[in-house]
Parts: structure tokens; C-alpha cells; sequence
């Protein structure tokens, strides 16, 4: 049971080759359009004859029974802990079993140093970390491999090493909004990033000229490489999911260094509140704060004007989010933030039904070119009835090299800023003192 990430290194981590098991299908979910595509034989490896199919969730009761299943793994992220064991629920009352491997299981070992950087909720702000450690460690002439959490979208052979470093490198592998948020800030800091369906492939190739590896993750899973230092963002903005939702709460138990993110918009006590569990579950780690720091690229074209915020895809859908950096901007410039419900077309309309919480901004979605298209028919034709004087698109994706826009668009970017506790670039590089 995956999304286009864990499920496909599960297997290729834990199943290929394993005599014992034989993997007759995986289902996916949560991401639109990936339940059409099969797991390649190439990929698969001796034993199997033929690509293995990938289903919708919806059909797994009745895969169990046609397939006679006897466990079912369990391989995707950021889910309420009542959701999983509802979904096991489900597999037990069919007859399966239901299987959760771990760590010990799946991460990959590497003859390079590695500091992950993993999560307790979908858009913590890990990737911002990420990117300031690497261009920290860039500056005092330390190379750095960034390994990516899978988002492959696409072609799974195509798509098995991954190497983004420049804009085209993007445009010639047809990459996803989705994949652009989380590629293209690295690319346009010159930094190559890695990531694929492949992570032994992945990481042969990304730490062979490196000093260390840095692992981005994705949603709050937790590492597909063993790390030496464990870095972990909980995001105060929601205090409380640290140990709500699984594997976060994996991540929040194991973590070496647990950085308390977005400080600067918590509500009073949520930090403290944080800092208490991390006492409680997880006393060995060291904890400090930190915020992200907003970037208006034109703060005069928003400054009172009516404008239409565009926020990151994953933070305001699975991530559960109500708004985001570009919402933040908007009220601080004293702009007038405009409703894009009524005016949502194509696939935008499914997102928004699915996604009641969202009000009052636009989630950067685009997993296939007809969704892109959604989006721009979307932003145009609320543009146009709602008097719309700007665009405020704090997707990292840089929706201008995509989407035509009938009106102008700023962006908006947002810096790590550690606040507190033991300096995070110094953790890292003492990691190549050893």
C-alpha cells in the first residue's frame, strides 16, 4: 500500500529477491494519476515475468481475496495514527495481514556521512533546513549530496537515477508542480539533487564525490538512508501532531536534534507545550527553535491591493494546512486575499471538494499537464471576476516558468533561521571531524 515513494523502496529494499515473498500488486493513493501505471519487470528483478500491476486503494479488500494475499505492507506517510489502524483493520477483517517494516529494514547504509532532515507533518519546513545547510556547508568548501524523497510521477524506468541541476534538467524529465517545489529551489541555488525510484542506485551515484549526504525527506517519513545525525522539524504552528500522526511520531521519538519550527507564528504556550513532549518521549534529544523568514519579491505590486495567494501543494492538501507563507505576506502587505472556490475548473474543483478546510487560498497542484492547465484556467478566470491586481505565488515550483498569467505574480520565498540551542551547520560538519 504506497503513494509513488516508500512502497516502491520497500520492495526494492526488503522484497526483491526475497524468496519468501512474492509482491502480486501495490495500490496507491494520495497522489492523483498514479493508480494507471504498472512497476516495471526491469526494476523488479529475477522471479518476476511481468510488470507488477498498480491499483487504486479503493480496490484492495477485493485484491486480497482475488489474490489470495497473505500480507499486506504497509508504505506511505502522513496518516493519523486512527487512519492506520483503521487501514489494518481493513486488511485483518479480509484475512491479510498487515505489515509496518521500520527502519532497521529499510535504510540503506552509506560509506559517507549522512544528516537527515525528516519531519513530524507535511510542510514543517525540512526542505527550507536542507537547503540552508547546503548552501552552508557549499560555503565553507564542503561538498554536499542532497538525496530527495521519491516523487516519481512519471516513466518508473525513466525515472530510476534522478539528477536535477539545472532548469532544463526539470523541463527535459516533464517534472510534476509538485516535483518542481521541492527540485528547483536546490537548482536555482547550483546545488545538483538527487532522487529517483532507486535509492541504492541513487546514493552510489550521489556520494561518490561528496564529503556527505544530506536526505530531504518527504511528508514525515523517516530516512530511507541510515543517518548519523537525525535532525527532525516539528512545526509549532501545529503543536500536537508530533504524536498524532504516523511515521511522525516515529521521527519525533527517534530524532537526535529536534528543531521547533515557525516559532515566530505559534500561538503562546505551543512551543513550551512541544518541548514538554519532547521530554517526555524523546529526553536524549537536543531541542531548539527556529523560524522561516518571508520573502516578498515585490511587496509593492500586494501592498493593499486585491490579490490571489497561490500556497504549496502537499502544506494545504495531505499537510492539512488552512494557509501558508504566501497568506502570511498577503495580510502583512494589507492586501485583500480573494476566494478562488467559485471559479475553480477541471480537477481544481475535486481538490477543493476534497479539501473543505481550504478557503481563501489555491493549492499549487499540477500532477499532469491537464491539472497544470486547471490551474491556469483557474487563476485566470478568478483574476478577471474578482479584480485580481496580483498574484502571490509561494510555491518554491516558480509557477512563472510554467503557467501564462493574465496578471502580474510575485513570489514568495521563505529562509531557515535557527534561533536557539546548539548551532545546527556546526552539528552537521562535526559529523566529518569522525
Amino acid at each position: 500500500m504506497g503513494a509513488a515513494g516508500r512502497d516502491f523502496h520497500v520492495f526494492l529494499s526488503f522484497l526483491r529477491g526475497n524468496e519468501r515473498f512474492r509482491v502480486v500488486a501495490f495500490t496507491a493513493t494520495q497522489i492523483p494519476f498514479i493508480d494507471t501505471r504498472s512497476f516495471p519487470q526491469s526494476l523488479a528483478g529475477p522471479g518476476y515475468e511481468a510488470d507488477i500491476p498498480i491499483h487504486d486503494e479503493s480496490e484492495l479488500v477485493s485484491l486480497i481475496r482475488e489474490q489470495v494475499v497473505d500480507f499486506v505492507f504497509f508504505a506511505y506517510s502522513d496518516i493519523a495514527h486512527a487512519e492506520v489502524m483503521h487501514k489494518a483493520s481493513l486488511v485483518q477483517a479480509a484475512g491479510a495481514s498487515f505489515v509496518m517494516l521500520g527502519p532497521e529494514h529499510t535504510q540503506i547504509a552509506s560509506d559517507r556521512p549522512v544528516a537527515s532532515i525528516t519531519a513530524t507533518r507535511t510542510g514543517a519546513g525540512k526542505s527550507p533546513l536542507t537547503q540552508w545547510l547546503a548552501r552552508t556547508l557549499r560555503e565553507r568548501g564542503k561538498r554536499a549530496a542532497v538525496i530527495r524523497h521519491p516523487m516519481p510521477y512519471g516513466n518508473l524506468s525513466m525515472q530510476r537515477v534522478q539528477r536535477f541541476a539545472t532548469p532544463g534538467d526539470l523541463d527535459e524529465q516533464d517534472c510534476t508542480i509538485e516535483e518542481r517545489e521541492e527540485y528547483a529551489p536546490y537548482v536555482d541555488m547550483g546545488i545538483p539533487i538527487y532522487a529517483g525510484v532507486d535509492y541504492q542506485a541513487i546514493l552510489d551515484r550521489a556520494a561518490a564525490d561528496a564529503d556527505l549526504v544530506l536526505w530531504d525527506g518527504g511528508n514525515n517519513d523517516f530516512s530511507f538512508i541510515r543517518p548519523d545525525l537525525d535532525i527532525v522539524v516539528v512545526d509549532a504552528l501545529r503543536a500536537g501532531h508530533e504524536t498524532d500522526y504516523f511515521p511522525g511520531e516515529v521521527n519525533f521519538r527517534r530524532a537526535d536534534v529536534l528543531v521547533i519550527s515557525k516559532c515566530g507564528s505559534a500561538a503562546p504556550g505551543d512551543v513550551d507545550g512541544i518541548r514538554e513532549r519532547a521530554r517526555r518521549y524523546n529526553p536524549a534529544a537536543t531541542v531548539c527553535t527556529a523560524d522561516l523568514q518571508i520573502r516578498v519579491g515585490e511587496p509593492e505590486r500586494i501592498e493593499g491591493q486585491r490579490v490571489l495567494v497561490i500556497e504549496d501543494g502537499p502544506t494545504v492538501t495531505h499537510g492539512g494546512m488552512s494557509f501558508g507563507a504566501g497568506t502570511v505576506a498577503a495580510r502583512r502587505h494589507g492586501a485583500t486575499v480573494v476566494d478562488p472556490r467559485p471559479y475553480a475548473a477541471g480537477t481544481i474543483r475535486e481538490v477543493f471538494a476534497a479539501n473543505p478546510h481550504l478557503e481563501s487560498v489555491l493549492p499549487a497542484m499540477g500532477y499532469s499537464e491537464a491539472q497544470r492547465e486547471s490551474l491556469q484556467a483557474t487563476i485566470n478566470a478568478c483574476c478577471q471576476a474578482e479584480d485580481v491586481a496580483c498574484v502571490v505565488d509561494a510555491s518554491p515550483a516558480r509557477l512563472d516558468r510554467m503557467l501564462e498569467v493574465d496578471v502580474p505574480l510575485t513570489r514568495v520565498a521563505y529562509d531557515f533561521v535557527q534561533l536557539d540551542g546548539p548551532p545546527l551547520d556546526e552539528q552537521v560538519l562535526s559529523l566529518l571531524a569522525g
